[in-house]
């Protein structure tokens, strides 16, 4: 169920209704926090296929090979560890709904193979020399890139965009339809007051000003965790400005763009998060790894992220590791954790980098 009030968001439970009356390849699209995985729920349970399967994935988490077994599945002895056959994602979801979250983030080789699939309904597991019988499940696909500028940059196929694109819904960001602030907010509230058995506060004429003229950067998902915030701190009852979030305090916000009554440009994610890391001192793992895993980020963004923290420590991983306020003990979690999403940048450009870059570098960050 989607939550609010707005007319843009009736436009959407609209569109649900008539995605829903048919067999046909949807598209979501939007920012990122948006609850593009709830539209595409609510498309599959009111649907024909509402008694099968819905089988969630998230493209944007696994590296090709990983994401290509999990896709299709493998025979038994296939490559290591292969000690049995698995069935893939796509024959779990026979009968039913397979939703494919960020597919944007899908190499082109398995754009090649997703093609294939959605051309014949056919596929090959990993290992084997045959093909299944062709599979019976409706795809719905969401990304919060813009794939027609991906096609451009060639990083997209345009016969797999035009397969994928048969119904589009664009899901709004939470900053063009701010009615429904108010009404997320109570939601959410209700909901950690009965989870974590605290008083419901109430929230301030002041302090709800400021949360409907907020920009959102983070959508429903970011406000969803703001009111499990205001339920874990406030216990007086009543939420001033003072409980908010410090990115939302007056001056803050409106420096960094996030307040509607003052539009300013917001920094690119990487530069938010680097500088959350660096100046703030937050740990990568609640900053980066959580939200990462939690689909908020992307590899890019996080490849993103790791190539500035390179230039800041010259190429040194081990130095990355305390300035990004991990433990040195988690030097190997972390790298493991960038090879396993493929997120790892070589060093040895960073190590080379001209003093003069160096020195620009270093003023830039010491300036931001």
């Amino acid at each position: 169920m989607m939550v609010g009030v707005s007319a843009a968001l009736r436009g959407v439970e609209e569109e649900v209704l008539h995605a829903a009356r048919s067999d046909a390849k949807v598209l979501i699209t939007g920012e990122s926090g948006v609850g593009k995985e709830i539209v595409a729920r609510m498309i599959h349970e009111r649907s024909a296929r509402s008694r099968g399967p819905l089988v969630t994935i998230n493209c944007a988490g696994f590296p090709d090979s990983l994401l290509e077994t999990e896709l299709f599945g493998h025979v038994k002895g296939s490559f290591t560890d292969a000690h049995r056959d698995k069935k893939g994602w796509l024959e779990a979801a026979q009968g039913g709904t397979i939703f494919m979250d960020e597919v944007g983030e899908m190499s082109l080789r398995m754009q090649a193979l997703l093609l294939r699939f959605l051309e014949t309904g056919e596929i090959q597991r990993v290992g084997s020399e045959r093909r299944q019988a062709a599979l019976d499940v409706r795809v719905i696909t969401a990304t919060h890139r813009r794939l027609l500028e991906r096609i451009s940059e060639a990083s997209f196929r345009e016969d797999l965009y035009y397969r994928l694109n048969v119904v589009h819904i664009e899901v709004p960001p939470l900053r063009d339809r701010r009615e429904d602030v108010f009404v997320l907010l109570n939601h959410f509230l209700h909901h950690f007051s009965d989870t974590h058995h605290r008083p419901l506060p109430e929230i301030s004429a002041e302090a709800m000003r400021i949360l409907t003229a907020y920009n959102w950067p983070g959508n429903v998902r970011e406000l969803k965790n703001v009111a499990e915030r205001l339920i874990l701190r406030c216990r007086t009852g009543r939420v001033d400005v003072g409980f908010l979030p410090v990115e939302m305090q007056p001056r803050a916000a409106e420096a960094a763009g996030y307040l509607a009554d003052r539009p300013a440009a917001v920094a690119p994610v990487p530069d938010l998060l680097f500088n959350r890391l660096i100046r703030e001192r937050g740990s990568f793992w609640s900053e980066v790894y959580e939200p990462f895993m939690a689909r908020d980020l992307t590899r890019h963004d996080v490849r993103e992220l790791v190539r500035m923290g390179l230039e800041h420590t010259r190429g040194n991983y081990k130095m990355l590791v305390t300035s990004f306020n991990m433990p040195a003990e988690d030097y190997k979690r972390f790298l493991n954790f960038l090879r396993k999403y493929q997120c790892h940048v070589p060093f040895q450009r960073f190590r080379m980098m001209p003093a003069g870059v160096r020195e620009r570098e270093g003023s830039r960050i010491a300036s931001a």
